[in-house]
């Protein structure tokens, strides 16, 4: 430990997750000299645990790599305290994804005819991000099949493992309805013995995550170190850089220095951390002088329905096989993909889901109610039969008065406030609309009625772009007030996009990282 701070390193990456595995892996192959600093444990790499919402003891959660702690939001005015999706632990929350990692459509970033951008379009084109799109999906062995409707150059994908019988029956009936079903692109590397490891960890190196696809191979270059159980607390500095960072290792504090500085700490903690950071030299709080670090808060709205497969389908448990783009963008709106999400509707499944609504309710302070999500769970399981759940991922907007912030009463914990804007709202209606006349004729049923967060997506709260005034980072991702810093998870992310963020923040790691070793060599 004592040889660790006292280094002064080429680089310190704060996170290892997608972003932060993938920048430090990056640099690490260019010959610097790189160390990673965990706020979880590394844990036994045999573990195979998931998330578990009802584990509430914050040292347990930890153990597990869970973040400790709940999260507090202030939704449309009604507070809550949650457990959210968010890992704390070598490979971040990536380690307990389901490893679906899509590219995104080109109006995701560019303006288009007909297809007007709401920032106006990202700093860096999608066309200027295609190779690095190429790199994280052969970085990731990443496996599937190619969108129909999509016109773009495919991207290097290897061969997807033989489709169950269930699910190419499936495959056939939505496209006997019109649509266009195509293989899900997942970094699953489907060696001899893989478990498919959909939401939890992976005890082997068969899933691509932060942890096996980006921080492992970092450490076996010999140019990286690993301080894991070590919080980061504030970053230090003044005359436009960062001097140093102050944490705390296994509870004793510590200070770390670099030449260069890489937030990848997810799209919550980052900005957290850069508010908690005010000081005399930064009132607002680091990287701020724009007053945007923490605002525009972006999440995906999840439209979780059942389908039910050909009577005579056989499955082989739950599968993630299945993607359609038939809603991605309609009538002039931006919607979203829809995929299966890898899970029955199951008993279990179906009570976790009830048990994670009751918990933002207006009834959760009523702990007793929660016991009663069973007995619908155990009913709807029984309707739902072999059911198997999809997901619509609609695409969240960027909005000021969504953000982090600092809770005066917390100023540990991650704290949001978010506001369900009618545009959000006008335009979720028509996306349910617009799934229920595509899929007619399908046995289908909607699982929800509320508007629902994804709050393992989050993004947005540092977003890059060309004008200090509106923006916290440059096109390259470094910090317009502070010259070692750098921003790497999805909070650089100026809008949401229509499908999962891993790849385009694995993307952006692998972009970041060529410009950051390229100007080291300089």
């Amino acid at each position: 430990m004592s040889v660790l701070a006292d280094t002064t390193w080429d680089v310190i990456v704060i996170g290892t997750g997608i972003g932060g595995g993938t920048i430090g892996r990056s640099l690490a192959e260019a010959g610097l000299k790189v160390l990673f600093v965990e706020k979880g444990p590394a844990g036994p790499r045999k573990a195979r645990n998931g998330l578990d919402a009802g584990i509430f003891d914050p040292v347990a959660r930890a153990a597990r790599g869970a973040w400790p702690t709940p999260l507090r939001a202030r939704v449309n005015g009604r507070s809550s305290e949650f457990f959210a999706p968010l890992g704390a632990g070598v490979g971040g929350s990536s380690v307990f994804y389901a490893a679906t990692l899509e590219r995104p459509e080109r109006h995701d970033l560019d303006p288009a005819p007909g297809r007007d951008h709401p920032t106006g379009g990202w700093p860096v084109s999608f066309d200027n991000m295609l190779g690095w799109y190429d790199k994280a999906a052969k970085q990731y062995a990443l496996s599937g099949g190619t969108d129909p409707l999509s016109s773009e150059p495919p991207l290097p994908l290897r061969d997807p493992p033989q489709m169950s019988d269930g699910d190419a029956a499936m495959m056939r009936s939505l496209s006997g309805a019109g649509l266009h079903p195509y293989r899900l692109n997942s970094a699953l590397r489907n060696v001899e013995g893989c478990l498919s490891c959909l939401g939890v960890k992976c005890p082997m190196t068969c899933k691509m995550d932060g942890r096996s696809a980006g921080v492992e191979p970092a450490l076996a270059t010999g140019n990286a170190a690993l301080l894991d159980r070590c919080e980061v607390r504030v970053l230090h500095g003044a005359d436009g850089a960062v001097s140093h960072v102050e944490a705390l290792h296994d509870g004793a504090p510590v200070t770390l220095r670099a030449r260069h500085y890489v937030l990848a700490g997810g799209a919550l903690g980052s900005a957290h951390l850069l508010l908690r950071s005010a000081s005399e030299a930064w009132p607002e709080g680091a990287a701020n002088s724009s007053g945007m670090v923490g605002r525009n808060l972006m999440f995906h709205l999840n439209e979780m329905l059942a389908l039910w497969p050909a009577r005579d389908a056989r499955f082989a448990g739950p599968s993630k096989a299945i993607s359609l783009r038939d809603f991605y963008h309609m009538d002039g709106q931006r919607f979203g993909t829809v995929q299966a999400m890898g899970i029955d509707a199951g008993y279990g499944e179906i009570a976790h889901y009830l048990n994670l609504m009751f918990e933002r309710s207006a009834l959760r302070g009523i702990k007793p109610l929660r016991q009663l999500t069973r007995l619908p769970a155990a009913m709807a399981a029984k309707l739902f039969g072999n059911a198997k759940v999809f997901v619509g991922l609609m695409e969240d907007l960027p909005y000021a008065d969504n953000r982090v912030v600092i809770d005066p009463d917390a100023t540990d914990a991650l704290s949001i406030e978010y506001t369900f804007h009618e545009e959000l709202l006008t335009r979720r209606r028509a996306f349910r609309k617009a799934i229920r006349k595509g899929l007619k004729g399908q046995r289908k049923m909607f699982l929800g009625m509320q508007p629902e967060l994804n709050f393992g997506h989050p993004c947005g709260t540092a977003r890059f772009g060309t004008d200090p005034a509106t923006s916290v980072l440059d096109a390259n991702c470094r910090s317009h007030d502070l010259r070692n810093l750098s921003v790497v998870d999805a909070s650089f992310m100026p809008t949401s996009l229509g499908v999962n963020p891993s790849l385009t923040i694995a993307a952006n790691a692998l972009r970041v990282g060529h410009h950051l070793s390229k100007g080291s060599q300089s």
